[in-house]
């Protein structure tokens, strides 16, 4: 039975995906699909048409429009020999099923009472089913082809009208006949299909008979006190012995070489297997006693590794062993049957040990999950491993009694001993006391476990004292695989759920190697344990599963089918969910994300960083790159996953209502920003002014723009406000800026000197440019002061606001050395107040305002006058 573990997990791959590709690409339907025979081409409808008058003037009735459609030379041939010889070949096909299906029913009748040959004949007609639909799915494209060219010829003439050309209705004769031919083999297939699943429910109702009447079947135990049993044991151990030995002399005399040369390639199989998981895993599985303190989460990942990764390279050699011997021919039929039992119970016995271990830690306290005494571990493992090789024997004489065909009397009695021995364990584990008390007292295990265990041991000993050995045996066994089974599937559930927990994965010896060689940052690796944990589950599933389902009585064919099934499809309704299909597309759509990613990177890093290119243009390309790839890998990724995209249509059309009303704001933004992206009005790292934000461009996105002012605020604002709105760009094509100081001084102050002293402050500080030369002017007589500005140029506007605190420092400097004075009053009514800091939040509209003024005032001071405007006079 333990071979079918691993022979499951070999084959469940090819199983799941080989089934699915063959179909996609033969075109067979899925199984559990109809084939829909072809409608019948609509009959338009007869119109008479009005008669027209012929060139010499007679009257002659014309002929309906689809009559005169198809003359006689362009009239298709009739594909006679290629159409007759597939419908011929697909009658045979489809008899034969027939035949097939007629001798299956004979075979379900004649093994009523054998579970595994009913399997058998289940997995033979699912195959028949989908045989009888692939020969119905094989005229799909002719009837397609037929249907189309009778809609062409149209009808047949009605009474009374001109008879059509012979070569039309010949053709229409032909086509109709083979339509009829084909919708017959058609109605076979489905007539046969529809049969085929009768049967298969047939066989599902006569398994659950045959599962229940093992197990309520009494039997008498009369034969267990008479010396008529040791008798048959001890014949059936000579046959035993007889057989394997005569095996053995059989080997050493003609198939030494091949028995020695299987027998060293498995062994070196094992020898690199031991040394690539010690290598890979050694760190995982061993638990270090080193560690005094280990966490909860290490103890767990030890314990389900350290279960899991041994027991699986285990059953990896010995399926390696056993195909060796296999492959060389070494093995007899017996033989070989009676191995793959040895292997089945190796594995159970050693899981079982491997388990308890890892769980208990007998000799390393501080790795065990159960909080348990050395002493009462070291008993509990030594029970557990007991009773897993009590079933263990038991399950390899079963297979030796039916081999051998042994009398009733060993059956039941090796099985009524084997129960006894385990209820009898069962009783002893709930009677260990575990568990110390300060005071040094022992304490027995909790009510709910303790009495569990009484009562399992004590059903399992009655019912086969009162006969029923079937049902005790299926209990026995099923208190130690399944138990083992789901023990280390909630042990390998709580290691997930403990890395996917926050930071959780970082505290994992993979998490601090992967921190430790990357720059992967605390989310990120958040994020990777998640996924991990997501893994791990599935893959507790995809193993524990059909290891359970084997366990509780169904066979190797059953899931098979099943994942079959689940993988080709599953169809709800009218719409077919194929879980491989879901797989491919996620997959694809992940490579292709993965690689849109790695094209960014490297046509950011490795061309346009060597070209020079601007640091906006880059980041647009970016963009625009990122989103096509993306949009790219999702249509690959739907159309891999088998999704029609016409189908799409009724979706867009749903999304086209939801624009009109509540999206319209979405898709605004949406279509701005690739505006902006292929316009650039302003790129990342562009100052710019946009209604009252005012700040430095970080991140341009389809959606909005995030723009950073100069606190150090994130504002988003959507690419609509930034398209339908004004927005002033202050380094747009380059960072040159103009920025202004004003300044006052007092009435009676020398205008000229002051000019003077400000032109020299502004020429004399190292980042105002020369050309544009700097320029003071003479802005205004204000009410408590005589006003002036400051004009200089900087080659990066950026640096205007520690301009302009040098250029204020100096002007107070200068002004105290000449005794010229600032007015302290406050000033009212100010044209073009001055705004602090720089660079401001203020709207910036206002500041080229302001320039378009100083530059209305400049021209007219330019203006050539004859007379100078009088000095106001001192008012003291």
């Amino acid at each position: 039975m333990l071979f079918r573990f691993v022979r499951l997990l070999l084959v469940l791959v090819l199983t799941v995906a080989m089934p699915a590709l063959v179909l996609a690409q033969t075109g067979i339907p899925l199984l559990g699909e109809t084939a829909q025979p072809a409608a019948p081409a609509p009959q338009p409808s007869q119109q008479t048409a009005p008669q027209q008058a012929a060139p010499n003037g007679t009257a002659q009735p014309s002929q309906p429009p689809v009559q005169a459609a198809p003359p006689a030379p362009q009239a298709a041939p009739v594909q006679a020999q290629p159409s007759d010889e597939l419908v011929a070949e697909q009658q045979k096909a489809l008899k034969d099923l027939v035949a097939k299906t007629d001798d299956f029913a004979k075979q379900i009748d004649d093994n009523q009472e054998d579970d595994s040959a009913l399997v058998e004949i289940r997995t033979e007609l699912e195959d028949l089913s989908r045989q009888a639909l692939g020969t119905a799915t094989v005229f799909r494209p002719r009837l397609t082809e037929i249907n189309a060219r009778l809609e062409q010829l149209g009808p047949p003439p009605a009474q009374g009208q001109p008879a059509e050309p012979d070569i039309v209705a010949t053709e229409r004769k032909a086509l109709t006949t083979e339509k009829a031919e084909i919708n017959a083999i058609v109605a076979g297939a489905q007539t046969l299909s529809v049969r085929i699943a009768t049967m298969g429910d047939k066989i599902s109702t006569l398994r659950g008979e045959l599962f229940r009447k093992t197990l309520t079947k009494r039997y008498a135990l009369n034969d267990l006190l008479s010396t008529k049993l040791a008798v048959d044991a001890n014949a059936e151990f000579s046959n035993l012995y007889s057989a394997v030995s005569s095996w053995f002399s059989f080997v050493l005399k003609f198939k030494y070489q091949a028995a020695l040369a299987a027998t060293l390639m498995a062994l070196a199989a094992a020898l690199i297997l031991h040394i690539l998981v010690r290598r890979i895993f050694g760190r995982i599985f061993e638990p270090d006693p080193a560690v005094e303190e280990p966490t909860y989460l290490s103890r767990l990942s030890a314990a389900f590794w350290s279960t899991l990764l041994p027991t699986f390279g285990l059953g990896v050699f010995l399926t390696l062993a056993y195909f060796f011997y296999d492959y060389y021919a070494v093995l007899r039929g017996d033989i070989g049957l009676f191995l793959r039992s040895i292997i089945g119970v190796i594995l159970i016995v050693f899981c079982v040990y491997r388990l308890t271990n890892a769980a208990l830690s007998p000799n390393v306290p501080n790795w065990r999950l159960i909080p348990v005494e050395s002493g009462p571990a070291r008993w509990l493992v030594a029970l557990s491993t007991a009773m897993a090789v009590v079933l263990g024997v038991n399950g390899f004489l079963a297979v030796v009694n039916e081999q051998m065909g042994s009398p009733l009397s060993l059956t039941v009695g090796r099985s009524f001993v084997a129960t006894i021995i385990v209820g009898l364990i069962l009783i002893m584990m709930g009677l260990v006391r575990p568990f110390r008390a300060k005071s040094g007292e022992w304490r027995p295990w909790p009510a709910w476990l303790r009495f569990l265990a009484y009562a399992l041991g004590i059903i399992t000993i009655v019912a086969a004292l009162l006969g029923y050995i079937g049902f005790a045996n299926f209990l026995a066994g099923q208190i130690v695989v399944t138990s083992t089974l789901l023990i280390t599937a909630y042990i390998g559930f709580l290691s997930a759920r403990a890395i996917g927990a926050e930071g959780g994965f970082a505290e994992t010896s993979v998490g601090r190697w992967i921190a430790g060689r990357t720059s992967l940052e605390e989310g990120t690796l958040d994020q990777l344990g998640l996924a991990t944990s997501i893994a791990l589950n599935l893959l507790i599933v995809v193993v524990f599963l059909p290891m359970l389902l084997l366990m509780w009585g169904f066979q190797f064919a059953d899931i098979q089918a099943w994942a079959y099934r689940i993988a080709t499809g599953v169809t709800v309704g009218s719409v077919t969910i194929s879980l491989f299909g879901i797989l491919t597309g996620l997959i694809v759509f992940i490579l292709g994300y993965f690689l849109t990613r790695w094209f960014q990177s490297w046509l950011d890093d490795s061309v346009m960083a060597r070209g020079k290119v601007d640091t906006g243009v880059r980041n647009s390309i970016r963009l625009v790159v990122g989103y096509a790839g993306m949009a790219l890998a999702a249509v690959v990724g739907i159309s891999s996953a088998g999704i029609n995209l016409s189908n799409l249509a009724l979706i867009a059309g749903g999304l086209s209502l939801g624009l009109g009303f509540g999206l319209q704001n979405v898709v605004s933004n949406f279509v701005s920003g690739l505006i902006l992206l292929a316009e650039r009005p302003f790129k990342v790292g562009d100052w710019i002014v946009a209604g009252d934000v005012s700040g430095t461009v970080k991140k341009i996105s389809v959606r909005a723009t995030e723009i950073e002012t100069f606190q150090r605020q994130s504002v988003i604002l959507p690419n609509s406000n930034l398209i339908n709105s004004a927005v002033g760009n202050w380094t747009h094509r380059n960072k040159l800026g103009r920025v202004e100081i004003k300044v006052g001084v007092a009435y009676g102050s020398d205008v000229r000197r002051v000019h003077e002293i400000l032109l020299e402050i502004a020429r004399g500080h190292q980042l105002v440019l020369k050309n544009p030369e700097p320029f003071v002017q003479f802005v205004n007589f204000g009410q408590n002061a005589l006003d002036f500005e400051i004009r200089v140029f900087l080659a990066d506007i950026l640096n205007g606001g520690s301009v302009q605190n040098d250029i204020r420092f100096a002007i107070i400097d200068a002004f105290d050395k000449e005794g010229i004075e600032i007015p302290s009053a406050p000033r009212q009514q100010v044209p073009h107040a001055e705004k602090e800091p720089w660079p401001t939040d203020d709207d910036k509209t206002e500041a080229l305002h302001a320039e378009e003024q100083a530059a209305k005032e400049e021209a007219e001071r330019n203006q050539p006058k004859n007379r100078r405007k009088p000095r106001r006079p001192d008012p003291t």
